[in-house]
């Protein structure tokens, strides 16, 4: 019959014996150091500047975000001055193509009228020197009347080069816009800033410019009638549309006040 192995039997018959005086397995294993106190504290430096940085993403996202939602206020209110400064020019050039085509209906009547007197000194030999006369007269008078429709052309033009720039540092400098006032010879004009209390409030007042003289209308408040015709009568003699809106600006803040 054969032995039986124990393995206990045989570990304890090969284990040294044990001396109390002899060190343990565990003292003699060596000393290890995971830094584990160096980690944590890296790791909330880390998340320190971690949520620093998400802190300052967010704050730079949301200064672009108004810094574009500002520059497109500014795009869209300088669009909606554009629009204006469109349609105030667009009805300006309507209104030198008429005087145009009137002019040009004038310019052809003026040359049937040299038919006309031509063919009347063929068939009166005997007032020749008469009609020849009228002729010549009529011709200085086209010449005249078109040397002044084209130096009123050439103003025009030149005013329609001026208007631009002048009409844009009015609007900015008095905070004003110009709209239509439904009617064709009449103009709306608005402003802000001149209540202190509130200032992006609006007044207005309606100038009519169907006459060589130019008329207040109407305007909102209400300010005194004199005052106004003073500023009218100062427009009408001196041609200073600016002027004449600084005064109706001052009016109104006076009136607020």
């Amino acid at each position: 019959m054969g032995t039986i192995f124990e393995p206990s039997l045989s570990t304890s018959s090969m284990r040294p014996p044990h001396s109390s005086s002899a060190p343990s397995m565990a003292d003699t294993l060596p000393s290890i150091n995971f830094g584990f106190d160096e980690l944590r504290e890296r790791m909330a430096k880390f998340t320190y500047r971690f949520d620093d940085f998400i802190a300052e993403g967010r704050k730079r996202v949301l200064e672009e975000r108004n810094q574009f939602r500002m520059k497109v206020a500014e795009l869209q209110e300088d669009q909606k001055m554009k629009r204006r400064d469109v349609e105030i020019l667009t009805h300006k050039s309507t209104t030198h193509t008429q005087t145009l085509a009137k002019e040009a209906a004038e310019k052809a009547e003026m040359h049937g009228a040299i038919a006309t007197i031509t063919t009347q000194r063929d068939e009166r030999l005997s007032q020749h020197d008469l009609l020849k006369a009228e002729i010549a007269s009529v011709q200085k008078s086209i010449a005249q009347r078109l040397e002044a429709q084209r130096q009123y052309s050439l103003q025009i033009a030149a005013q329609a080069r001026n208007n631009n720039p002048e009409l844009d540092f009015w609007m900015d400098y008095l905070c004003m816009r110009i709209e239509g006032a439904g009617m064709v010879d009449r103009l709306k004009f608005v402003f802000t800033h001149v209540d202190e209390r509130e200032w992006e409030r609006e007044v207005w007042f309606e100038l009519c410019t169907e006459r060589r003289d130019y008329e207040v209308k109407g305007c909102r408040p209400k300010i005194e009638g004199e005052a106004v015709e003073r500023c009218v009568e100062r427009l009408n003699e001196s041609r200073d549309l600016g002027a004449f809106l600084k005064g109706m600006r001052e009016l109104f803040v006076k009136t607020l006040k």
